[in-house]
């Protein structure tokens, strides 16, 4: 048997820019990216804090140390500037391997979206 479960979380990151007019994505600064073990076009799961919403898109790296979290494309409507967002990724594995994965959880700054 395959699970699902939690292979990494970015936890309270701020929303730093919306883009509807780029072709789609989430731009996540690149130190926060390797520190959640999340590669570019990874699936991400965003959930936004303030409003409820839940939704897929993939990960783009974004300068580093610049903290950013942009939204694109039609993903920016569904979040405001300084909306608080918990990014998951999540891996398929085997039950007896799930049991003892230790996923990446990556606590930033919530100010300023960088590692402390």
């Amino acid at each position: 048997m395959q699970i699902h479960v939690v292979k990494s979380k970015i936890h309270r990151v701020k929303v730093t820019g919306a883009d509807l007019n780029y072709i789609g994505s989430i731009t996540i600064d690149e130190d926060l990216m390797d520190a959640a073990n999340i590669i570019e076009g990874e699936k991400i799961q965003i959930v936004n804090n303030n409003n409820g919403e839940r939704l897929e898109t993939y990960a783009i790296p974004g300068p580093r140390n610049s903290g950013e979290i942009t939204l694109n494309g039609a993903a920016a409507r569904k979040v405001a500037k300084g909306d608080i967002l918990i990014l998951i990724t999540y891996a398929i594995m085997d039950l007896e391997e799930a049991k003892n994965f230790k996923p990446a959880l990556v606590f930033p700054n919530e100010e300023t979206n960088l590692l402390n």
